[in-house]
């Protein structure tokens, strides 16, 4: 089973790069914010739990987070792997991660981080904005501010899985295709 944890300021083209992962590797992408959202629109006991969390401004608590991924987990057995999209975002984070699925068997494999230059980040959010009509991403200073906050999350995070042998840096500039062909190497390589 392939785990794996995808990095990358916003922009960096995570997005992108996971709908070719999934159709490559035959992964189930976990997207946090979506796993949170549908949780809570099912009304399922965490869902409710966390529906009350984010109604009075809070963030979600990181064990409330990994009971839905392990539960998603549980329902979808007969992935080849997942991509862990959004989470974790700090090292408390990636050790309970791990916790959870050593319960399970089940390990991250890699976390590979798309290093795009900052002037592009900014471009391709812009063009995104135009395209979306997404207020975050049509602001100059939010964008900064997003990846200045992304920067200061990761960099632990990135820390804890070199220590592990499991972290690898992709070079994110060029066409999508030659970024996913960076990507899909990493993968066959660390297997």
């Amino acid at each position: 089973m392939l785990n794996v944890v995808l990095f990358g300021p916003p922009g960096a083209g995570k997005g992108t790069q996971s709908e070719k992962l999934i159709e490559k590797f035959n992964l189930k992408h976990l997207s946090t914010g979506d796993i949170l959202r549908a949780a809570i629109k099912n009304q399922t006991p965490l869902g409710l739990e966390a529906k009350k969390i984010i109604d009075k401004g809070n963030l979600v608590p990181d064990d409330v987070v990994i009971g839905l991924i392990s539960r998603e987990l549980d329902e979808h057995k007969d992935a080849q792997g997942f991509i862990f999209d959004g989470f974790p975002r700090t090292t408390v984070q990636a050790k309970e991660l791990d916790t959870m699925l050593d319960s399970k068997g089940l390990h991250i494999n890699l976390m590979m981080a798309l290093e795009v230059e900052h002037q592009e980040l900014i471009k391709r959010l812009l063009n995104r904005g135009l395209q979306s009509a997404r207020p975050d991403d049509q602001n100059v200073e939010i964008i900064e501010n997003r990846i200045k906050v992304y920067g200061e999350y990761t960099k632990v995070v990135a820390d804890y899985y070199k220590a592990q042998g499991k972290f690898v840096s992709i070079h994110g500039m060029g066409t999508i295709d030659e970024i996913f062909e960076r990507i899909s190497k990493a993968i066959t390589e660390h297997k």
